[in-house]
């Protein structure tokens, strides 16, 4: 039988490599990927991760991180990247659940695709420790790609891996990784740009406004990463959909009890409340719905605004907001 390995696989360039040098060393991989609220593959067909799998026919666990994942988010131990992105955490996080399926099928070690100091909070060698550490995994990780500047690993010390058939790659620059996925015939991948909304400095503040007014639900997030928000005087939020399947994803998103808003007549956006439905802030979400409609040069236009439970509607006759008090409402 051949000896296992969990392959903690993002589907990027330097664990694919990573993969594919511990196949051609002959052992069975089980590859591992991490899937949060925060993922930016969610607009695409297909994860990277799959795409990888599927080309070294390989099997692929999915790890799901839930609310347990956003309090991570929210409180990390080990503080934030340059955005909102808990590097060292969200590591630890993914460690601890390699750890478990290794120890349930009875794997010899972890690897990965770190290169050391290729990224500035996470693949130090010091962090690298740390994240060990604190999974209870010291010795157990091993690095392919850089294994000849780490300490060799206990795989390596049992001559269970060849420590001369690893790499010694260190630093930012991406040519030897390049180099290496061409003679191996690795020609699609994704830019190193990385696949987490938490590093995106736009997201990033949107989310820490958001956990300052109590909105830290999976749906919060959700509701994130779609059209145009604006925090009200009141401290309600309102929400614009920005084409139609922003539009459909807010209606799915909704409660039955919160409040929508479309002008009638025209082609317009979608809209809604999230807070106390007071005339105030029903106005305003009004006003909002009808800047963003197509006819928004008219002086006034009609917004229907209905709940789904109960099942009810009213209509609102109002003029567009203006951008100067748009703007500041803007998050």
């Amino acid at each position: 039988m051949k000896r296992k390995a969990i392959g903690l696989l993002s589907g990027g360039l330097d664990s694919s490599l990573a993969t594919k040098i511990i196949l051609d060393l002959g052992f069975e991989v089980i590859a591992l990927n991490l899937k949060t609220p925060f993922c930016c593959c969610d607009t695409k067909e297909k994860c990277w991760s799959e795409s990888v799998t599927q080309k070294f026919n390989i099997p692929l666990k999915r790890i799901y991180g839930g609310q347990d994942y956003l309090e991570i988010v929210k409180n990390p131990k080990h503080g934030y990247g340059k955005n909102l992105n808990p590097c060292l955490d969200c590591r630890i996080f993914l460690f601890k659940k390699a750890k478990e399926l290794m120890e349930d099928i009875d794997a010899d070690f972890i690897f990965t695709g770190e290169v050391l100091g290729e990224r500035p909070m996470s693949q130090r060698l010091s962090a690298m420790k740390l994240i060990e550490k604190e999974s209870d995994l010291k010795g157990k990780v091993l690095r392919p790609l850089s294994a000849k500047l780490l300490e060799p690993t206990l795989a390596e010390k049992k001559g269970i891996v060849d420590r001369e058939k690893l790499l010694s790659i260190q630093g930012r620059s991406r040519k030897p990784q390049m180099a290496l996925a061409k003679s191996y015939q690795i020609e699609d991948y994704p830019c190193p740009a990385g696949g987490c909304l938490l590093t995106d400095k736009n997201f990033a503040s949107r989310l820490k406004e958001s956990f300052e007014h109590g909105e830290d639900s999976l749906r919060s997030v959700f509701l994130l990463k779609i059209g145009r928000h604006f925090r009200l005087p009141t401290k309600a939020k309102v929400i614009a959909g920005r084409n139609q399947k922003e539009n459909e994803s807010l209606l799915s998103l909704s409660l039955p009890l919160e409040l929508k808003f479309t002008v009638e007549g025209y082609k317009s956006t979608y809209v809604l409340l999230l807070g106390e439905p007071t005339l105030e802030n029903q106005t305003l979400a009004a006003k909002i719905c009808a800047r963003y409609c197509d006819e928004k040069d008219l002086k006034a236009l009609t917004v229907k605004i209905w709940s789904d439970s109960p099942a009810e509607y009213q209509k609102m006759e109002v003029s567009p907001l203006k951008e100067s008090l748009l703007s500041n409402m803007r998050v």
